[in-house]
Order: C-alpha cells, then structure tokens, then sequence
C-alpha cells in the first residue's frame, strides 16, 4: 500500500483541534434554566439517552472526515513485475589441496584463508552456474557447474589436505575443469586456479591445459597464493608437539602468466588475505553477468474503502442528530 498524495495526511493534525473546539463551544454555551430551592432529587434523576447520545452523532462527523482524508492521500496498491533476460557466467573454480596449502603465510592458513575468500566471491555470484574441481596429484570434479550454490559452497568448505594423493598436478587440474565446460552453451566461460607452487605431477603439460581452454573460449584466472622467501609449515612431532619448520616458497609465476595470457585472462599474487580479497574483487567486476529487467507496474486505487463509508457515517450521523438523538437546546 502506497499513498499518492501522503500530504493530506496532515490534515489528521486537525481533528484534536476540532474535537476541542466542539467541546469548549458546548461548555460554554448559555442554555435556558428554571430556578428551583432545592434540586437534590433531581440530581439523581438519569439523563434522557436522546439528549446524551448527541456526543455519538457529533463524534460521526469526526470519523467521517478522517476517512475523507484518507481517501484524498489516495492509498494505491502495487503490483510488481520483472522480466529477467540474463546472460550467465560458467565459472569453475580449480582449487589446489596439495599438503603445501596448510603453510601458515596467509592467516590462518592458506587452505582455510582461500576457502573463506572463493566462498565470499561465490556469495557475490548470481545467475551463474558454479563448478568445483579440485587437484593434488590427481584431480577430480567435486561438483559440476550448477546453480545450487548452497551446494557448492558447503563442499568447498568441507576440502581438505589427502582427499586425494598428494603432488600438484596443475595441467591435469585445468584439463579437467575444460572438459567440464567445453560443451557448456553460456556467453562466457571461466577457470579461476588457485595453487601455491610448480608443476609437479599429471600427464598434461600446464601450458597445454590453457591451449585447450583458448580452444574452447575458455578465460583463465590463475592466482598464485604465497608471500615470498620462506613460509612457516606446521608440524606434529610425536616428542615436541606442534612445531613450525621454514619451507621455501617455489611458485612458477612465469609459467601461470603465461596460462592467463594465452586465454585472454590474468595472473594474480596474493601475499596476504587482503591482497587474495581484492583479487576476488576485481575478477568479480572483469566477468559480471548482463542482466536486462523489463518491470511491470500494476497500480490500483482504493481510495474508494474510506470514501464511500465516509459519506455512510457522515449521512447516519445527520440523521440521527435530527432525527434520533436530541440537542441541549431542544
């Protein structure tokens, strides 16, 4: 429900200011009396309903004007339609769980740190069918390109590190999510790779990977997630406990540039959580979804339901102050 013309609404400012004014005509007013030595009986007497129930007559022409400026504002309701034409993104995220993801560089690790962040980017998708395939020295779809976000989210959360043998086996990771997506018929088509290190595994060449993906008009984001230097790995010393061991950080940067380039994509660094998030971001804004709304609006006017039964109460109170209920002065 909407208001048209929400000015006349002020005018329920008057109605105390009426109310009032009525009240104090009638306390002042000068009525006809007879003189009587002693009105004690009288007193006692019960007022006749004919001259009382005037109030209830006067009180209708209140409510009467309250529901005429009701009926000015012009209370509508509104009917909304929309028309999506949508041009979907397919996006497959590739995601390395090689035991080198549990190095502490980006907080609280890199696994959970990556998880966190592809699961926000995921929240900022609409429209788009989203896919999981993850990778160690073997690499496998986790889920397909779907729709179910809830789905995709809940599985990217729940990876860990030895869900399959460890190694990283990029090319094979990237192959797979092209084979996913070679037949899928969306205007625009995405692998987004998250790893920390080099090629070290498969039977498909990384470089050989991205050639299928240009084939097929597949865009590659690869990022690389590790600061430089060495990164501090956690290990679980059956005398000593958790201890931290340095391990140097090898990640074949020119290799994943020149993946992003031959699909027309980008290579990222994330150092940190932060730089990750505003990879996230921008990659966000390169492949958005068009989307075409046609709105339909249906209004309807119902300022008819306090018109109409305005004019019955103000019309019953004429009446029944003429004609049923009675004035002081009569």
């Amino acid at each position: 429900m909407i208001w048209v013309n929400p000015g006349y609404l002020f005018l329920l400012l008057l109605i105390p200011v009426i109310a009032g004014i009525q009240y104090y005509i009638h306390r002042s007013r000068r009525n006809a009396s007879l003189t009587f030595s002693d009105v004690g009986d009288l007193a006692k007497l019960p007022g006749n309903w004919r001259s009382r129930g005037i109030w209830v007559a006067r009180s209708s022409y209140l409510v009467a004007l309250i529901f005429v400026i009701f009926a000015l504002a012009r209370p509508q309701s509104v009917n909304e339609t929309v028309e999506r034409n949508v041009e979907g993104v397919d996006i497959v995220v590739v995601f390395d769980i090689s035991s080198s993801m549990l190095a502490e560089d980006l907080r609280p690790n890199r696994l959970i740190a990556a998880k966190n962040l592809t699961a926000e980017f995921l929240d900022n998708r609409s429209s788009d069918r989203i896919g999981l395939v993850i990778f160690a020295r073997d690499s496998f779809t986790l889920v397909p390109p779907t729709t179910d976000y809830r789905l995709v989210r809940n599985q990217l959360l729940s990876l860990d590190i030895g869900m399959t043998r460890d190694g990283t086996a990029i090319g094979m990771g990237v192959a797979t999510a092209v084979n996913r997506l070679r037949s899928s018929s969306a205007t625009s088509k995405v692998i987004i790779l998250l790893t920390d290190g080099e090629n070290n595994a498969g039977e498909i060449d990384p470089l050989t990977s991205s050639d299928l993906a240009a084939a097929n008009n597949i865009k590659l984001y690869t990022i690389g997630i590790s600061t430089e230097g060495t990164a501090p790995y956690p290990i679980n010393d059956p005398v000593f406990g958790r201890r931290y061991h340095p391990i140097q950080v090898d990640i074949a940067e020119p290799m994943l540039t020149e993946m992003a380039n031959r699909t027309g994509g980008k290579y990222f660094r994330a150092r940190d959580n932060t730089a990750l998030e505003n990879i996230y971001s921008e990659i966000d804004q390169l492949e958005t979804s068009e989307i075409e709304e046609t709105i339909y609006l249906d209004r309807k006017d119902h300022y008819r339901l306090f018109l109409i039964p305005g004019f019955i109460i103000l019309l019953l109170g004429m009446i029944a102050e003429r004609f049923v209920f009675r004035s002081e002065l009569v």
